[in-house]
């Protein structure tokens, strides 16, 4: 069974491809000759897969609701951190059509420090990590309402937040990586309100809620079962996916026996082409995932796929959280750190 996210029609657009991933019931092709541990498949190991997956969900802004929101501005100032990079643009550029306010200052490395970036109309200022404090400091008092935006790197996340936190500024995390515990208590501690996310695609985080609602009312349903796990990034993204370890933990409630270091990293854009499917367009900027389980006596197989385009999916559910996020902070609620799912649950999203 492959069980396909599907998002509104007038978000994605869906490719065909000509191949499957899988052939029959127990006939799985991935990882044929993985070992038990971590892979970055290289080109020379290219037997180690030979799948392509069934389809890809690229994502692309609804152009007509962009032009209608972007003539009511609201009055959120947000500051992206790590503006730079492709994510960091997506995001500003979603976050313009959505009438927010993006401030034109924005951390990041040494090396960038005094650089401008230039997103659409958006000139943004780059500041190095030895002025990050007293900049923010002004920035919270020039702009009361400011949320920061944080896509930086999986080494700056623990940094990063206990930054926000000593100015007092609320944030969202859409970084991976970094010690999550000693994030959510950083957050705690200061008591800064925070959505904290691996995983801003506000579908794909649907899926994982389902997901979660299965492991938790059909414990050991998927007890003995063998599991195969696949992800394809950009070969920028240097850490494992983060839903990817989301999905996993819920096979391991149900029942599967699985070590995280067992993940197929693919990075090497020849095999994204050739045994993954990726779109070459994409190859800087994707996320394919497929998770196959067989059984004990390999007569019955599952598949649960998710493959995304582009980047518009994750900035549009960060913006989401952005309002979200200023919601609470005006309402003062008791609640101070948040995910994806409470944004979903909370409905009243844009498409």
């Amino acid at each position: 069974m492959a069980l396909m996210l599907k998002v509104p029609a007038n978000c994605i657009v869906v490719q065909q491809s000509k191949r499957a991933f899988l052939g029959g019931a127990g006939t799985s092709r991935l990882g044929a000759t993985s070992t038990n541990r971590k892979q970055r498949v290289s080109s020379s190991s290219s037997s180690a897969i030979n799948m392509i997956p069934k389809m890809s969900i690229s994502a692309v802004p609804n152009q007509r609701d962009d032009k209608s929101m972007s003539k009511n501005k609201i009055d959120i100032p947000i500051m992206v951190n790590g503006c730079s990079g492709k994510m960091g643009k997506a995001i500003i550029q979603a976050a313009d059509s959505a009438g927010l306010g993006v401030v034109p200052v924005s951390f990041g490395s040494a090396e960038e420090s005094g650089q401008t970036v230039q997103v659409g109309a958006t000139e943004i200022l780059v500041h190095g990590p030895s002025e990050r404090e007293s900049t923010l400091a002004s920035l919270l008092e020039k702009y009361p309402n400011l949320i920061v935006v944080d896509f930086t790197v999986p080494s700056a996340v623990n940094d990063n937040a206990e930054l926000y936190g000593k100015v007092g500024v609320p944030f969202v995390m859409g970084t991976t990586g970094g010690d999550r515990d000693q994030l959510y208590k950083t957050v705690e501690d200061s008591k800064v309100y925070a959505v904290i996310s691996p995983q801003m695609g506000k579908q794909v985080v649907a899926f994982l809620a389902a997901m979660e609602i299965m492991a938790e009312q059909f414990p050991g349903a998927f007890s003995g079962y063998s599991l195969q796990v696949m992800e394809s990034h950009q070969s920028s993204k240097v850490d494992t996916s983060g839903t990817a370890k989301a999905v996993i933990s819920c096979f391991q409630k149900l029942g599967v026996c699985f070590d995280m270091e067992q993940i197929q990293l693919i990075r090497d854009p020849q095999q994204q082409i050739e045994m993954v499917g990726v779109p070459e367009e994409h190859l800087s900027g994707h996320a394919f995932h497929m998770y196959h389980l067989t059984s004990p006596d390999q007569t019955v197989s599952f598949e649960f796929q998710h493959n995304v385009c582009g980047r518009s999916i994750y900035a549009e559910g960060t913006v989401d959280a952005v309002i979200f996020l200023a919601k609470k902070v005006h309402s003062g609620a008791d609640k101070r750190i948040y995910n994806m799912m409470d944004v979903l649950r909370e409905g009243n999203m844009r498409s």
